[in-house]
């Protein structure tokens, strides 16, 4: 637990910023589903992938991969700042469930945008997604601010 540095008297002002984030994410709440173009899909078995189908320039593929594989780390992101954050502001707590919702929408919306736009070879995308939970997280940090700040970037 890192809460040692963690200046409580922050805690009415971290519940304001809080409820205002809700509030202003409830007026711009959106489901990723509205964002895809879902009339690209096609079933893999029946048409396969092929490197043709790509229409995205890959370093905009290498952009998109690299955001999603950070978005895949969230069961170790969530575990460890829960664990970080334990006994600490119930407004860090809950924070954290926000945030970690909020992230898993980002990466349902970027891996079904690869899939359903072709612009990636699902096995490939498979094996880098199991590859990434498998390998784990090892944080390095001394400070809540730094596991924050990690978690923010």
């Amino acid at each position: 637990m890192l809460t040692n540095d963690l200046n409580f008297r922050l805690e009415p002002r971290l519940k304001e910023m809080y409820e205002q984030h809700k509030i202003r994410a409830q007026k711009i709440d959106w489901g990723y589903h509205e964002f895809l173009p879902w009339d690209k899909g096609m079933d893999f078995k029946r048409v396969p992938w092929d490197e043709s189908q790509v229409t995205l320039p890959s370093g905009v593929i290498t952009a998109i991969e690299t955001a999603l594989l950070t978005e895949v780390n969230l069961p170790w992101f969530t575990t460890y700042l829960s664990a970080t954050f334990k006994g600490s502001l119930s407004v860090i707590t809950d924070f954290i469930h926000t945030w970690t919702s909020e992230e898993d929408q980002h990466s349902n919306l970027l891996e079904t945008y690869l899939l359903l736009t072709r612009s990636v070879n699902p096995k490939r995308l498979h094996e880098l997604r199991k590859s990434v939970v498998e390998g784990g997280f090892e944080p390095d940090f001394h400070t809540p601010i730094e596991a924050m700040t990690y978690t923010t970037l």
